[in-house]
C-alpha cells in the first residue's frame, strides 16, 4: 500500500515490533492485543475513539504500555510545541 509492504496480521511481520498503533474498531482489540503479545511488542496505542478496557488490562498485565483514545500525531505535536 502506497509503496510500503503490508502483512495480513502482526504475527506475519518479520521484524521486531515496538509499537502497535491501532486504528480498528474496539471489538477487534482483543485479537490485536493477543497478536501484539505474541510478537513481543512493547506498546499498544489505541487511537482516538478506540477504547477497550479489558484488552488494555490484558496488555498491561503482561508488561505492555497502553495508550488509549489518543491520537499519536496530536500527542507528538504537543511534545514538539512543549505543551506536555
Amino acid at each position: 500500500m502506497l509503496g510500503e509492504r503490508c502483512y495480513p496480521d502482526l504475527c506475519s511481520v518479520p521484524e521486531q515490533i515496538e509499537v502497535v498503533n491501532v486504528f480498528r474498531r474496539a471489538r477487534f482489540l482483543p485479537r490485536v492485543v493477543a497478536e501484539a503479545m505474541y510478537t513481543g511488542a512493547k506498546v499498544v496505542w489505541m487511537q482516538e475513539g478506540v477504547v477497550h478496557e479489558a484488552a488494555a488490562r490484558r496488555a498491561r498485565e503482561v508488561g505492555m504500555e497502553v495508550v488509549m483514545d489518543r491520537c499519536m500525531m496530536k500527542e507528538h505535536r504537543k511534545l514538539k510545541e512543549g505543551k506536555r
